[in-house]
């Protein structure tokens, strides 16, 4: 391989947007199965409906509680039959001022089987909607069509939604009647006077309400605290409840690491370091606070680029976990920087948004993380708001106490009010703050998107072990890690040796061995399918090692990262070294990466950045066996959902070769119009096609990456249609080298029909992408494949295509942003492994690049 000592090259011409053609064909569809006897099943949920109005009219009469502006009106739950989806449309009309509104959507699993659980508001009046379609159901109960059996034969139950209804988290985490919690409680938007209901509702129960409101589209979020007993009544006398949740606290999960080192590495490393100027990128570290005072930040930190969420507190770091990530953003690895002996030239600064209150001693109030996060990037962004950053998130939160034995638990992956915050940020939204309530508005003059770089969150101690593997594979990422928009990262490990350990832990092995992922690194392998790829990437994260007769297992010094230690109140020592390790500091490298991208590369978006980021990891040697061991695609992507894409790499990153040639485009693409599949984009790239056809059946190597920012749709309601978390899907696909460009886009258009009718994918040219078609059209906002075949093959496939999939803003048409554009970057590289040939001069001359000629 040739050295890398060229830069990318970023196309400027523009894609050429085709409208997008469909194609008619039959759909099937399986037949759903039909009740035993259809009239005995209509006559009983009329029963059940007729008795749940009756029964929650009933009880208004017994609440002396008034609240001005509710709605009358009874919530009611409809349960699925195992195994059998229910009819999301059907549940939620939207006709008329005043119609049945569908809620929330819970998915149990019994005996194995998904039960789905909707539960709807259906105000005073308007029950006669549901009892008219079991009307008409009971007169064609017999006939040889049943009006509206593809509704009714789905329902298996109809009952009055209690407060445990609304409940979307894990069913065993539902407080116990009598327990006094803090409760995350969504509400519809109606009128905006929804959490002043609320407030007035909370005193007349003697509740107490949190100090902020998160705002998204049509959900509002707060904090509640109280009993079961206390908050039950609101499901009679308030028609805002849309679900509850648990609110998530990370704040517990922060440790400090014994110090190291001596101050005199730190003089000596000071005299090497010239540091970058006020107006080059910076990595803004969420999360504790930063000791902006300590020797080798101070110069890259000023005071007034630290901000707090809440005012109350002060901009120190008060825990130290915010200074040593500071020092790897900084950095990128501290340890080798004091080692190294010539000069070193940063080429970003820092920044810090503290999150994270102070200890007090006693437990803190939860916080809605969401709210606190937005708040702090505000003031960071007010102080400095023309410059680039990244920012980075080493701080989460458990799922909670979800059995070990549900190993596939339907809670898992789906997204949170902190994940949709950060991904609503990511894609641009700007944080208006009223009367108390930060609301992300739907839409601004000046877009500004970030990229977020979050922690994959980390393996409690006490599960750690020898079959460390097996145990990541079971423990999922932790919030806010699942947002779509954001890079996260897991944690791999290169030291393995224990030469250096201390006294303490003479005889103790490592866990892992080389290259591998680190035992404390989460995944995301028990995710559903419908969620996306978790982690991104990994980076260095440290080892664990075990003690002689296996009783117990440490993270020795040695095993761990070299970083910047905060000067704490309770620390009577004046180190300024200390370790970390785990995906914390996996994620602070990370952004690191990020900011010297965003500085070598000024002009490129945050998705582009990501895309690079994704583009340039490659599997270890450790990695790749694990592949080797099971071809099948299936188990691939099951080892996609531990390793990502594997380690980054800073010069694959940034610079091309004679025989590695990177193309970078940023495009806009139109995707819907009226509720319709809108625009096609066709890229006919700057392909050296003269030379790959020389070099006949040469191997060659393609990798194509797509990345882009989706709007947010955080309510679960079924997570289906319009009310998809995604606003909108991208995919890609490579004309095949015996493909006519007419035949290509005839492909591409029937293509993207199967994928917005969730139909499974063509197996047809899949065998030389790695991954293959299911992968490219998974969950998620950014794609990766990579393709091994002849150059000659690759000759004939210059053209690229991006097409839209299905989302919410194509079923919510009065919501769709189309028209306004969606943003995406495409990053493709070709690679001539041994072949002693230049593909890239001639790529860059095509496109105007001046290239120096030696002689």
């Amino acid at each position: 391989m040739a050295e890398r000592d060229k830069p990318h090259l970023i196309i400027s011409a523009a894609a050429t947007p085709a409208d997008y053609r469909p194609f008619s064909h039959p759909v099937d569809s399986p037949p759903l199965p039909a009740p035993a006897n259809r009239a005995a099943h209509g006559t009983k949920l009329r029963g059940d409906l007729q008795q749940v109005e009756a029964d929650a009219r009933a009880r208004r009469q017994d609440i002396d509680i008034t609240v001005d502006g509710a709605v009358e009106g009874t919530y009611v739950v409809f349960e699925s039959f195992p195994g059998i989806e229910v009819a999301i449309p059907t549940l939620d009309p939207r006709q008329g001022s005043r119609h049945p509104e569908l809620r929330s959507v819970q998915e149990v699993v019994v005996n194995g089987d998904v039960i789905e659980r909707a539960t709807v508001f259906v105000p005073d009046g308007t029950m006669k909607y549901f009892l008219d379609r079991i009307s008409a159901y009971l007169e064609t109960a017999s006939a040889e069509t049943t009006k509206n059996s593809a509704f009714l034969d789905r329902i298996q139950e109809i009952r009055a939604a209690t407060l445990e209804s609304l409940w979307t988290d894990p069913p065993q985490e539902f407080p116990e009647p009598e327990q006094s919690v803090w409760w995350e409680v969504w509400l519809r938007r109606r009128d905006g006077r929804e959490v002043g209901r609320l407030r007035r509702f909370a005193q007349a129960t003697g509740l107490r309400v949190g100090r902020q409101t998160l705002g998204f589209g049509d959900r509002s979020v707060v904090l509640v605290y109280g009993s079961v007993d206390e908050l039950s009544t609101a499901v009679d006398i308030l028609d805002d409840l849309a679900e509850l949740r648990r609110p998530h606290d990370p704040t517990h999960f922060l440790a400090g690491s014994p110090a190291i080192e001596q101050r005199e590495w730190v003089d000596e490393l000071l005299d090497r370091i010239e540091g970058a100027p006020q107006d080059s990128p910076a990595v803004c570290v969420v999360d504790s606070g930063v000791y902006w005072e300590h020797p080798l930040l101070k110069t890259s930190l000023d005071e007034s680029d630290c901000q707090v969420a809440n005012p109350a507190w002060t901009i120190r770091d008060d825990r130290g976990h915010g200074t040593e990530m500071a020092g790897l953003a900084l950095f990128g690895d501290v340890g080798r920087a004091a080692a190294s002996s010539g000069p070193i030239r940063l080429t970003h600064r820092l920044e810090s948004a503290k999150i994270l209150p102070p200890p007090t001693g006693q437990p803190n109030n939860p916080e809605l993380f969401g709210a606190v996060t937005a708040d702090a990037l505000s003031y960071v962004e007010i102080e400095q708001p023309q410059r680039r950053r990244v920012y980075s998130l080493a701080v989460t939160a458990r799922w909670g106490t979800i059995p070990e034995a549900d190993e596939r638990s339907p809670m898992f992956g789906q997204p949170s009010s902190w994940s949709t915050t950060l991904d609503a940020l990511a894609v641009g939204r700007r944080v208006s703050v009223e009367e108390g309530e930060l609301t992300y508005l739907q839409q601004t003059d000046n877009p500004n998107p970030r990229l977020f770089c979050v922690s994959a969150g980390n393996i409690q101690r006490g599960k750690w072990g020898d079959d460390h593997l097996t145990r990541s594979d079971l423990e999922p990422v932790e919030d806010p890690a699942q947002a779509w928009n954001v890079l996260t990262v897991g944690a791999y490990t290169q030291l393995d040796t224990m030469a250096d350990a201390p006294p303490e832990f003479v005889g103790w092995t490592p866990v892992a061995s080389r290259g591998e992922l680190s035992p404390v690194s989460r995944t995301s392998v028990t995710f559903g399918r419908q969620w996306p790829v978790k982690p991104d990437v990994v980076f260095e994260g440290g080892n664990v090692a075990r003690s002689p007769q296996g009783t117990d297992y440490d993270t020795p010094p040695n095993l761990q990262l070299l970083t910047t230690k905060a000067t704490l109140p309770t620390d009577i020592s004046s180190r300024l070294f200390t370790t970390t390790h785990a995906t914390s500091a996996a994620t602070a490298q990370a952004a690191a990466l990020a900011a010297e991208i965003t500085a070598r590369y000024p002009s490129l978006w945050p998705e582009t950045v990501r895309a690079l980021i994704v583009h340039s990891a490659e599997w270890t040697h450790a990695m790749n066996a694990q592949f080797a061991a099971d071809n099948r695609k299936n188990a691939r992507v099951a080892l996609l959902r531990r390793y990502g894409m594997g380690v980054p790499d800073l010069t694959r990153a940034t610079r091309s070769a004679s025989d590695a040639l990177t193309l970078i485009a940023q495009e806009v693409i139109h995707p819907f119009h009226d509720g319709k599949m809108r625009e096609i984009h066709y890229h006919e790239l700057p392909w050296p096609t003269d030379i790959l056809a020389d070099l006949g059946d040469a191997p060659v190597k393609l990798r194509v990456t797509l990345s882009y920012f989706i709007e947010p749709n955080p309510g679960r309601r079924g997570w289906h249609r319009r009310y998809s978390y995604a606003s909108h899907g991208l995919r890609f696909d490579i004309r095949r080298a015996t493909e006519g460009t007419s035949d290509f886009e005839k492909r591409i258009n029937r293509k993207a029909l199967a994928e917005d009718e969730s139909r499974p994918p063509s197996a047809d040219d899949t065998g030389e992408w790695f991954f293959g078609s299911r992968q490219q059209q998974a969950p998620g906002s950014i794609h990766s494949d990579i393709w091994n075949g002849s150059a000659a093959d690759l000759a004939q496939r210059g053209v690229l295509a991006v097409y839209p999939v299905t989302g919410w803003w194509k079923e919510n048409k009065g919501r769709d942003r189309s028209s306004e554009g969606a943003r995406y970057a495409l990053v493709v590289s070709i690679e001539t492994p041994g072949q002693d040939v230049d593909i890239w001069t001639p790529v860059a001359q095509s496109i105007g690049i001046p290239v120096e000629i030696t002689t």
